[in-house]
């Protein structure tokens, strides 16, 4: 792989493979073992440069095959970004032709089991940023399905679960590369113990206490374009559910096409659902406001009426409103971007149904934000409740990728969550993220599940983000030692 363009079509290729562990394969394990190939390609790079090129294509390879059902709707946009955060691991290719180059020693392994997960994890949180399209298809979410694996995501996010993952990438390819049998085995030993720390907490760690159990139905009508008879579907499902003892009706995204916090007579139609049902229903308004504005909302209701409302903080670039629109407007014309910008709602809410259930409401793109499930449990939510609508990409790996994420958010912070997909997929876990019910996007109907209010206070919840600062501060350190290392050659030279 001495040549340029193979090398970089193969790293396009080894990027790519990762994808694969992401629902809906969920080929969890390959996470572990699945990089490899790719830096190993890096590694062998002709030079520094070249490595740094071969990681970018690889990344970019990375986010076209994980978010490939952006291409309906985002057109050749997908691929100019996929390019753009692609450039993100140019320093993470660099630091692995650095330490895992030609000359493969004991303590360039170490290094590189420190500095590469650094280097991943943060080229992985500057591509979350809101503007950049938010953090899909985090390494460390591949482990959804896997309370044990993710339990790493209780001590410190999913961006714990990354680091590891990646750890015992390199491990495992340095234990390739070296030749000595013993610095082989201290490779896997490594890895080994790397890949252990999940399971370790989730078997040694504390348990949640035990809590009472509420009954929630989650609604999933199916892909219906026109409002009125979607909203129809949703209150026929939840008619069916009289009898049931439910304590919270969900609904998803986009679910009611009018604003009942303005239209009384919405309102109370409603409100006698909810009344027949004897429950409350969360549903989800996607309209224009009495103030002019259009906002998504999530509109808590019971027997007598209104019980809170919480309005969409975080909107989708180009799905909900255009970044710089004065200047990127024209895009509207080629693609499915908002013809006119959503608005923001003034902040998170936490809602109280009448049985005194204080519940975490966010909706759709909010699903993948670690810090915004964070803040809700600090504010007192019981209950984590997700509404989505990804009827645009229906039949596509974005629908499970999405209720996924439910998973990874309920073991971050110890507290169950719901999620209700408009055309699916509804997903509910309990506080370590063990799933209790899972709706796929071909069904139709309204899914009960006793969700146990067991919760507990995660060392990620009470420290946040700690694994970021730390990577930041192992990269510093790296680059310091490097520039020291760099100059004091150079001296010698002379």
């Amino acid at each position: 792989m001495s040549s340029s363009w193979p090398g970089l079509a193969a790293a396009s290729v080894f990027g790519a493979v990762p994808a694969l562990c992401f629902p809906a394969p969920s080929w969890w394990w390959l996470a572990w073992i699945g990089l490899v190939p790719l830096l190993l390609t890096v590694r062998a790079a002709p030079s520094a440069r070249a490595a740094a090129l071969r990681a970018w294509c690889g990344m970019a390879g990375y986010i076209l095959a994980t978010q490939y059902w952006l291409l309906p709707s985002a057109g050749p946009l997908v691929i100019v970004l996929a390019v753009g955060l692609g450039a993100l691991w140019l320093p993470w290719g660099w630091a692995a032709y650095l330490l895992l180059g030609q000359d493969v020693t004991t303590r360039r392994i170490l290094a590189a089991i420190a500095v590469l997960p650094s280097a991943w994890v943060v080229a992985e949180a500057v591509r979350s940023s809101p503007g950049l399209g938010g953090p899909s298809a985090l390494l460390g979410a591949t482990q959804w399905n896997q309370p044990a694996m993710l339990a790493s995501a209780s001590l410190g996010g999913v961006w714990l679960t990354s680091s590891v993952i990646v750890a015992v990438n390199t491990a495992l390819a340095a234990a390739i590369l070296h030749r000595r049998v013993r610095v082989r085995a201290v490779a896997v030993a490594v890895a080994l113990a790397c890949a252990g720390l999940g399971p370790a907490w989730f078997w040694l760690g504390s348990s949640p206490p035990a809590g009472p159990t509420v009954r929630v139905a989650l609604v999933q009508p199916g892909d219906i374009a026109d409002s009125a008879t979607r909203q129809a579907a949703g209150e026929a499902l939840t008619e069916d559910l009289r009898g049931r003892r439910v304590d919270l009706v969900v609904w998803g995204e986009s679910s009611v096409g009018v604003d009942v916090t303005g239209e009384p007579a919405a309102l109370r139609r409603l409100a006698e659902l909810s009344r027949r049902v004897g429950a409350d229903v969360l549903v989800n308004v996607d309209a224009r406001h009495a103030t002019g504005g259009i906002y998504k909302s999530s509109v808590l209701i019971g027997p007598h009426g209104l019980r809170g409302v919480y309005s969409k903080t975080r909107l989708v670039p180009f799905g909900e409103y255009v970044p710089l629109r004065p200047l990127l407007g024209w895009v509207t014309r080629h693609t499915k971007a908002a013809a006119e910008d959503r608005r923001r709602g003034g902040g998170l809410a936490v809602l109280h149904t009448g049985r005194g259930l204080a519940i975490g409401p966010l909706i759709s793109f909010e699903t993948t934000f670690s810090d915004l499930p964070r803040r809700l449990v600090q504010r007192g939510a019981q209950l984590l409740v997700y509404q989505s609508s990804t009827s645009t990409y229906q039949g596509s790996w974005a629908q499970p990728q999405l209720a996924g994420m439910v998973a990874v958010h309920a073991a971050e912070v110890g507290h169950p969550a719901v999620h209700a997909g408009l055309s699916g997929v509804s997903s509910a876990f309990d506080a370590r993220g063990r799933r209790l019910a899972w709706y796929g996007a071909a069904e139709r109907g309204a899914i009960v599940v006793d969700v146990p209010l067991t919760s507990q206070t995660t060392p990620f919840q009470r420290f946040g983000n700690w694994v970021l600062g730390s990577a930041v501060s192992i990269l510093t350190g790296a680059l310091v030692v490097a520039a020291l290392r760099f100059r004091r050659t150079t001296r010698r030279g002379g």
